[in-house]
């Protein structure tokens, strides 16, 4: 079965609105990814600060494979990145995160009519 990795992010209020246009300009970064089966940005509604980025995978590999080619490139800023050419990099709008794993045991989709 997959893997489920939710990254916990503590977003102040006044970057919401920026957390939420880079994940947007960020469309397609991980959708081509190999093992890649699903993403979704959860906003918070009431009570909490944060953020929940939820995406599955088909195995660990797959996900570490991710984190250690495009992901990194991105969050490195690419060739924005140190020594690399390019402006500066953003501030992060997160003022933390946590990733949590989890692995898929059972799940279930709507029946058919």
């Amino acid at each position: 079965m997959s893997i489920v990795k939710i990254n916990v992010l503590s977003v102040p209020a006044e970057q919401r609105e920026t957390l939420e246009k880079r994940f947007s300009s960020r469309a397609g970064a991980v959708e081509s990814s190999d093992g890649f089966e699903w993403f979704e940005l959860l906003r918070p509604v009431e009570g909490t600060d944060q953020y929940l980025v939820y995406t599955r995978w088909r195995d660990e590999a797959a996900f570490q494979a991710w984190m250690e080619g495009p992901m990194k490139a991105a969050h490195q800023g690419g060739q924005g990145g140190p020594g690399g050419q390019g402006g500066e990099r953003p501030r992060p709008a997160a003022s933390a995160s946590t990733l949590w794993s989890f692995e898929v045991v059972q799940q279930a989709a709507p029946k058919s009519a």
